[in-house]
């Protein structure tokens, strides 16, 4: 009889230390769904619900093979948009609990409005399902996208026809493009290779394997040193020009109150980076140094105009004519010059 009382015991204590933990871990997670839209922004502490510090003799946040006591959002530690982490708490009963958690990192200040005006239009060939858009001099460079549709194209803006074309094998999908000195780099889909081409001929001069880190290729551009790719988050990844599959570093984005995940279609101009969000109708210009959104176009007018009839002709065209901007999307029939006021 003693026994069996003994074992009941243990057991209620079981029971009533699994209920315990579960609270302790169901505290945790609503206040990190509760935080989730608000976010943190660097430097801010992160608080621990009462009944989980009351009860914890130590609590740590590990990201992976990493890990810290510090609870605040330390950008060794964090950077822009979700961070998947997962906290261990040791508790003073000498168990040790863990729970999964996503903790949103925005910037500090809010991205301003850029105000624009609309100074000229041009045609284009609304066969093209822009993936990759750059101007040089007056000629432009396209890369168009889907499969058994995907070019490299060059032609004189105001103008439809291509002077040059170099289409691609019926099973690759094209993405961004960007020049470097007389080569042209571009990026595909989902084939994990990029291609590297001579800017007057078309020739292709070498393929290269996209980075370990990629998972698809998307957006594409050049800033003087390095190519600066996306693959459709809110991560910038520097390549080395010499060496494609090369990440020199990566750069997240962040906004005040948005994530910008997807970005898309790539322009570096005067010591900014600008990006489309993918099936948005925005443009962000961002600090390239910090990955912070500083300002951000509003296209919704001239976006609604082209996507009114079908959804996946969105805004995905930027490009610099001096100080002017170029805009263009998938399968639009136009291209708008736009100045900034």
């Amino acid at each position: 009889m003693k026994k069996s009382l003994i074992t009941g015991f243990a057991a209620v204590l079981l029971l009533s230390s699994c209920k315990n933990d579960r609270k302790i871990l169901d505290d945790l997670a609503d206040y990190n769904h509760s935080m989730e839209e608000k976010g943190y922004r660097f430097g801010d502490k992160i608080k621990i619900p009462k009944e989980v510090a009351d009860r914890a003799e130590s609590i740590s946040i590990s990201f992976g093979n990493r890990e810290t006591s510090v609870l605040a959002v330390d950008p060794k530690f964090f950077e822009f948009g979700n961070n998947e982490v997962t906290f261990n708490i040791k508790m003073k009963d000498g168990g040790t609990l863990k729970q999964d958690a996503t903790i949103n990192v925005f910037t500090k200040n809010p991205e301003q409005g850029i105000a624009y005006e609309i100074v000229a239009e041009y045609p284009h060939d609304p066969e093209n399902f822009v993936e990759g858009f750059f101007i040089d001099g007056n000629t432009v460079y396209e890369s168009t996208g889907l499969k058994g549709e995907s070019r490299l194209i060059r032609y004189t803006l105001g103008s439809t026809v291509p002077s040059l074309s170099e289409k691609q094998a019926p099973e690759i999908f094209s993405e961004g493009c960007a020049m470097a000195g007389d080569k042209i780099y571009q990026l595909t889909y989902q084939s994990k290779t990029g291609f590297v081409y001579d800017k007057n001929t078309f020739k292709k001069i070498s393929e290269f394997p996209l980075p370990d880190e990629f998972w698809e290729g998307w957006g594409l551009t050049y800033d003087g040193k390095n190519l600066i790719a996306d693959t459709g988050s809110n991560d910038l990844y520097y390549l080395d020009a010499d060496n494609p599959s090369k990440v020199v570093k990566k750069v997240s984005v962040g906004g005040n109150k948005n994530i910008y995940n997807q970005i898309n279609e790539l322009e570096y101009h005067n010591g900014f980076i600008y990006a489309n969000v993918w099936h948005q109708p925005y443009i962000l210009k961002i600090d390239p140094g910090t990955g912070e959104v500083t300002g951000r176009f509003d296209f919704t007018k001239i976006t609604e105009e082209h996507t009114k009839n079908n959804s996946e002709h969105v805004l995905n065209g930027i490009a610099f004519k001096g100080d002017h901007m170029l805009v263009t999307g998938k399968n639009w029939p136009k291209i708008y010059e736009v100045a900034v006021r």
